[in-house]
């Protein structure tokens, strides 16, 4: 395995860079905070023309042909940048979950229209439980003359406001394995039955709860096959999971930044705070947790972008990150004193977003009982 990045990736990462420091300041992202969308047109417009809805989708669909771990590059900067955008849910939850497990002709309607930037989705799994298990889909879909009418509630859905069709995991029939029984549905966000409700979150992002009440939809609005649709969602919530990794990698390397150069040019005593042996050890453990969490990451996103097993490296990114991130934050907080617990600093930015990380898609504790599961795994 060699994590170091291909010509192509380096240059992904570049542009991503000038990109995102020229057109998506932290300045626009506290507008964003405020804004009823949370993200605006024009910024959209300008990652789709950059080609980066298609960065991990087939040439065939308008795509460029590149892999998840391509895409985990762009992630890591936008993670950097707080980047707000639907492009998470679109592109990680929505078009690789049709990549995955859609008809050919499901492929080539979504994943061209994605890649065009004519089409944002989402995708809606967890329920009253908040959980990614199976045993938590208690949404059912009925048959019902020649379509199928799905009720109950769904929580947490990203960016359910700005999707146009939501892909939501109902249960189609009972079974003493939880796993069997379960059907992926696209649902036009726009179809009767259907209500979005904004939920608060810590972090300003943009999550939903998505209420269907006998919403109707066709025999070919299922993903793969009846019934057998939880395979599929374990994979998207896996790939999901590694890309939040790789999110949070990035937050975190803008946060030690940030650090570094606070330490660089604050002074107190008559010279910086960065010569204070307490703040350089400081700075070497934020240091650590970066590097750590970048190995780790991009591991599982290797895994996952050469088809091979990956259960235990998402499962240990997710164990590991979510808390390095955090603990990168709260040490950033002692090295900038009281002026990075106030609203005005940019700090807090990060640290509400950790928060909000370090638990979805399952906390640390959670992830540890997966890894053990497959530590015999190849």
């Amino acid at each position: 395995m060699d994590l170091g990045l291909t010509e192509i990736q380096q240059m992904l990462k570049t542009s991503a860079q000038e990109f995102l420091a020229r057109e998506c300041p932290l300045t626009l992202v506290r507008e964003m905070e405020e804004d009823s969308r949370g993200y605006t047109d024009e910024l959209w417009r300008q990652m789709v023309s950059l080609g980066w809805t298609g960065v991990a989708f087939p040439e065939e669909y308008g795509g460029t042909g590149g892999t998840f771990a391509d895409l985990g590059v762009l992630l890591e900067e936008m993670g950097h940048s707080l980047a707000p955008s639907p492009f998470f849910a679109t592109v990680v939850l929505g078009g690789m979950t049709v990549l995955d497990g859609g008809s050919d002709a499901q492929k080539e309607d979504v994943l061209s229209r994605i890649c065009a930037g004519s089409m944002t989705m989402t995708m809606a799994i967890p329920e009253e439980s908040a959980s990614y298990e199976a045993w938590g889909i208690e949404t059912s879909a009925r048959k019902h003359g020649g379509n199928y009418e799905i009720t109950g509630t769904k929580l947490f859905v990203p960016d359910a406001h700005a999707a146009h069709t939501i892909i939501v995991a109902a249960r189609t029939s009972s079974d003493r394995d939880p796993a069997k029984g379960i059907t992926l549905f696209m649902v036009p966000s726009n179809s009767e039955g259907m209500s979005i409700t904004p939920m608060k979150s810590i972090g300003h992002e943009r999550v939903f709860e998505v209420s269907l009440d006998k919403v109707s939809v066709s025999e070919d609005a299922i993903i793969g096959k009846v019934g057998e649709g939880w395979p599929i969602v374990e994979r998207a919530v896996m790939r999901a999971t590694a890309a939040q990794c790789v999110l949070m990698l990035g937050g975190a390397q803008a946060v030690l930044d940030m650090t570094v150069e606070y330490a660089k040019g604050r002074t107190q005593f008559g010279r910086p705070i960065g010569t204070f042996q307490a703040v350089q050890h400081h700075c070497a453990r934020m240091a650590t947790d970066v590097e750590g969490s970048k190995n780790i990451a991009y591991q599982a996103v290797w895994r996952l972008a050469e088809g091979l097993t990956a259960q235990k490296e998402v499962a240990m990114a997710k164990a590991w990150i979510g808390p390095a991130y955090r603990r990168v934050c709260g040490t950033a907080h002692q090295c900038h004193g009281a002026i990075g617990f106030t609203k005005e600093h940019d700090l807090q930015l990060y640290t509400r977003r950790a928060k909000v990380h370090e638990l979805t898609y399952g906390d640390a504790n959670f992830h540890k009982a997966v890894a053990l599961d497959h530590l015999d795994d190849e």
